[in-house]
């Protein structure tokens, strides 16, 4: 199979995940999902081996164990596009400060965020904030942030 991007730098990336109709989902331990139709979107980052990558290829497939919150999740929405940005500094807590800012809602306080201060890093919109407007936004805040890249189409289940 084909890697879905080339880059195998580390960096920050958001995935967006359609939801059809309404949806309640068990995530782990964390309880119950309850999602309206929409989108979604997964801000997380990829500090490791393979770096986005290996991060973006992995939540493309379904996980047959889930091992992060986002893994639940995918299992019943379809993954339709990503952002990211190869950058070695860990920003995905300023991509969820900036989407919560856009109108994004918690539906599920600490999904994805066990391990810092953001109130999540899931966000629900019903529209969802414009690729450019959101890059732009990002530089504008934090001057020395590197570009914001889109991979659309991903579109895969399994």
């Amino acid at each position: 199979m084909e890697p879905l991007i080339a880059d195998s730098r580390s960096g920050t990336y958001a995935l967006w995940l359609t939801i059809a109709e309404p949806l309640i989902v068990t995530i782990g331990q964390r309880g119950e999902l309850h999602l309206s139709p929409g989108c979604c979107v997964y801000v997380g980052s990829a500090l490791g081996p393979g770096g986005l990558r290996a991060r973006i290829a992995h939540h493309a497939r379904i996980a047959a164990r889930p091992h992060w919150h986002i893994d639940y999740l995918r299992r019943h929405a379809p993954l339709t596009e990503a952002w990211y940005s190869p950058d070695p500094i860990r920003r995905e807590h300023h991509w969820a400060a900036l989407l919560q800012t856009l109108g994004g809602v918690v539906p599920l306080p600490g999904f994805g965020s066990s391990d810092c201060r953001c109130p999540a890093h899931l966000f629900h919109f019903t529209i969802p904030p414009d690729w450019l407007d959101f890059g732009q936004a990002l530089q504008i805040r934090y001057p020395d942030h590197a570009s914001v890249h889109r991979l659309q189409r991903i579109n895969r289940r399994a």
